[in-house]
């Protein structure tokens, strides 16, 4: 009974750790910039100190995850030249026009880290869309 109770928990451990990496590829797969993208700009609108907005566009995503990647890093790297550590991802409407994708990303940037589930720590970010390829401002 005691080794049963162990394999079953040894085999939990092991998918949960499994799925856990799937996750990681999953998430890196999604920043990976498509074969052939353009990034067409970033336009950046402060709205107030700390609210920001950033439109941006590309030629060439696969889907609305590559156009909000390229906006989550626009919002990173601005961040960072603004003196803060993190940005807050409120919300992003993306569009299509032909192949050209626009998104149209609000963040809220802050010295500390913010209450909230979505939150970015914007040089891990940064980093990130860097080692991938993937433009900031």
């Amino acid at each position: 009974m005691l080794h049963a109770l162990l394999a079953t928990a040894l085999l939990a451990a092991l998918c949960s750790g499994l799925m856990a990496c799937a996750r990681d590829d999953a998430a890196r797969a999604v920043l990976s910039p498509p074969d052939g993208a353009e990034y067409l700009g970033v336009d950046t609108l402060l709205i107030d100190d700390t609210t920001v907005a950033f439109l941006v566009r590309m030629r060439g995503a696969r889907d609305r995850a590559d156009v909000v990647a390229y906006a989550r890093c626009a919002a990173a790297q601005y961040a960072l030249i603004r003196g803060y550590s993190f940005a807050q991802h409120v919300r992003t409407n993306v569009s299509r026009s032909g192949d050209v994708w626009s998104a149209d990303g609000g963040f809220v940037i802050s010295p500390d880290l913010p209450q909230g589930l979505r939150n970015m720590d914007a040089e891990v970010i940064v980093d990130d869309c860097r080692e991938q390829g993937i433009p900031t401002v």
